[in-house]
């Protein structure tokens, strides 16, 4: 009988979201075989407190899936603290793990593309995470239709207690010995602002787990590979959520059809690194585009 990879979902406080994630969970191929464990953070003041019964009560809800379990936090951790934690409880306990967040809609192949590529690449090292996001790349359909880059992606991700371990939470350590070389390499030859989140992180202004996790994998030469088409679509870029903005540039059409190829080469995919490094550096547009998504955020946060 297949060793079918347990579920970790993470909600706080947007019961809206919580619901459609775990509807398109459930419709996923393979939701019925899977085991789900959903950590729910408490709230964080007074105001947060309705929101986040909401949620409890959503997803005390009769989901179908094998089992679920419900880990309730008494208090507000934080989205770091509640990922390392439930992250490490689960993957030391199974050995392996899907791990998604209360905006993420799988693809209904998406659990299928986790699960094989977990058993595809579990004794393969250097293979540290599965992403279920992929960006709206240029020319998508002349990619691989699965490869091998070196950035972490957060949103919908599977990875094995071999390369979970490896994790490390100290951010001084991480870049300790970070040069302009390994900085360059790191930020994709400068096309994204990943350095800018670790010097971020050392001033106290952000706690983000994910710039941690993406500093072990290239600190360990790891990659982690990801499907042409995306199997996760991030909802919660509508300015709701307590880390995400307003913004429409990283919407993309669901996989319907499951992988039928991985690669055998464990090795970064060139045309891939470029493509992506492509839409890094020109994803913001023009100048009246950002003044638009920038006058939304604002809008939101009033």
């Amino acid at each position: 009988m297949r060793n079918i990879s347990p579920i970790a979902l993470f909600t706080y406080n947007r019961p809206q979201h919580t619901r459609k994630t775990l509807q398109a969970l459930e419709q996923a191929d393979l939701a019925q075989e899977s085991e789900l464990f959903i950590f729910s953070d408490g709230a964080k003041n007074a105001q947060a407190v309705e929101l986040v019964n909401k949620v409890r009560a959503i997803i005390a809800e009769p989901w179908n899936f094998k089992k679920i379990t419900i880990i309730e936090r008494e208090r507000n951790i934080g989205l770091a603290q509640n990922i390392i934690a439930g992250v490490t409880d689960i993957v030391n306990r199974y050995g392996k793990i899907i791990v998604l967040e209360d905006d993420l809609e799988i693809s209904k192949v998406g659990l299928k593309y986790f699960n094989d590529a977990l058993d595809v690449y579990q004794d393969e090292d250097k293979v540290m995470e599965i992403s279920g996001y992929m960006y709206p790349v240029k020319d998508a359909d002349k990619l691989p239709e699965t490869f091998f880059f070196r950035v972490a992606n957060s949103w919908g991700w599977a990875t094995w207690q071999r390369a979970w371990k490896l994790y490390n939470p100290n951010i001084d350590e991480l870049i300790a010995d970070f040069d302009k070389d390994k900085i360059k390499r790191f930020s994709i030859d400068h096309s994204e602002n990943f350095w800018k989140q670790v010097k971020e992180l050392k001033a106290g202004k952000i706690n983000s787990w994910a710039i941690r996790w993406y500093l072990t994998l290239f600190n360990n030469d790891g990659l982690a590979l990801y499907p042409r088409q995306s199997m996760i679509q991030n909802v919660g870029t509508d300015g709701s959520g307590t880390h995400s903005d307003s913004d429409t540039v990283y919407h993309v059409e669901l996989a319907t059809q499951n992988i039928s190829k991985f690669p055998k080469e464990i090795m970064e995919n060139k045309e891939a690194y470029d493509a992506i490094k492509y839409f890094y550096k020109h994803r913001k547009g023009s100048l009246l585009s950002r003044a638009i998504r920038f006058a939304k955020k604002k809008l939101n946060l009033k």
